[in-house]
């Protein structure tokens, strides 16, 4: 970005190049999509997503249903499960457990449950839809605000990286060509260095 500042100082400058006012608008161009265009994706997506995912959150509220639990044993860890002793201490116990759907069918089955105490006949809350297949807890509002702030702070940021990505290629191919120019002009000056009598 430092030929921006070139390009109120190289107006009327008499050793500009058109190189140098090409970066200097280059540059120009870049901060204000970064500014102006990279803020502006990143409102449009987020409030797309907080649209979505407060939708979404509703949605899952109107299905899922918390229901009680009862424990009829504790399960042992099954082979695929990790070591207690190495992983980090998972605070649920598998149980085997049944419940009574939103319909109103019975169901049994093993789950995870939050439980200091893992006896039979303890109780605990999980979610299921309304046929009491087990689900995962609905999405809550302030989740879903999160998510989507999230997005459009990733989106604002991908954005001004690709601009920046872009302006950096366009500023390589500029030098390139203006190093093969360079290079074209001294081959056609080398011949006559040092030839007595040449008009150079």
């Amino acid at each position: 970005m430092r030929a921006l500042s070139g390009l109120w100082r190289w107006r009327h400058n008499p050793l500009r190049r058109a190189t140098d006012l090409a970066e200097a608008w280059l540059a120009l161009t870049a901060l204000l999509l970064m500014l102006l265009v990279a803020p502006l994706l990143g409102v449009l997506v987020g409030s797309s997503a907080q649209e979505s995912l407060q939708r979404s959150a509703h949605e899952q509220r109107l299905i899922r249903h918390q229901v009680t639990a009862t424990v009829i044993r504790r399960l042992e860890r099954g082979p695929l499960e990790a070591d207690p002793e190495t992983a980090t201490r998972d605070t649920r116990t598998r149980v085997l457990a049944d419940w009574t759907a939103p319909d109103g069918s019975a169901h049994q089955g093993p789950v995870l449950a939050q439980l200091k105490s893992a006896e039979p006949g303890a109780r605990f809350r999980l979610w299921t839809d309304s046929r009491g297949r087990l689900v995962s807890r609905p999405l809550d509002s302030a989740a879903a605000t999160t998510h989507a702030v999230l997005a459009g702070l990733g989106t604002a940021l991908l954005t001004a990286g690709l601009v920046e990505t872009g302006r950096r290629l366009v500023l390589w191919r500029m030098v390139r060509r203006r190093h093969a120019r360079l290079d074209r002009a001294w081959e056609q000056a080398g011949p006559d260095w040092g030839r007595t009598g040449a008009d150079s």
